[in-house]
């Protein structure tokens, strides 16, 4: 037996090998910042510190908002404890087209498509949102749209009309 045999191994994970989330310590995520509460990517909009009890940690109580779907989550967590804080990014695309089951063809800075997005919804926010750039993308004009990402869930979060298009 060579040792060929013993060593054949096979990796099905095909991941980029960026972690979703990163450690943070509760005391110094502020307002405005992003932390998962029961495994949702959330915007803090409030933190309120208490002082130390007589047996323990000062905690922290945020308040926060899901980026995704706008519920309102809440978590106490001990402030010298981590927490886990999303990898939150925003990515500028053109709109290309829009399909009849609101599917958005979008085309990246190195000129590759992107047609895995559809049309915000769920919110009335979001549904102001896809019906505004639905009619700017019917009249012609040329949109940028801002695509949130965040634990390997995307979303089209704002659009604008670029000046100078035809």
């Amino acid at each position: 037996m060579s040792d060929d045999e013993h060593h054949d191994v096979h990796f099905e994970s095909t991941d980029s090998g960026a972690s979703k989330t990163f450690p943070m310590q509760a005391g110094s995520i502020r307002k405005n910042g992003y932390i998962v509460i029961k495994g949702r990517p959330c915007k803090v909009v409030d933190v309120s510190t208490s002082k130390t009890g007589k047996h323990g940690h000062a905690k922290c109580n945020f308040t926060a908002l899901d980026i995704f779907t706008n519920k309102k989550m809440e978590d106490l967590q001990p402030s010298s404890h981590n927490c886990e804080v999303p990898n939150v990014s925003r990515t500028d695309y053109t709109l290309i087209d829009i399909s009849d089951d609101g599917f958005c063809s979008l085309m990246t800075e190195s000129g590759d498509t992107k047609d895995d997005l559809s049309l915000p919804k769920g919110t009335d926010e979001l549904d102001k949102l896809a019906e505004q750039i639905q009619a700017d993308f019917d009249e012609g004009k040329e949109v940028v749209v801002s695509v949130l990402a965040a634990m390997g869930e995307e979303m089209i979060c704002s659009a604008k009309c670029v000046a100078g298009a035809s």
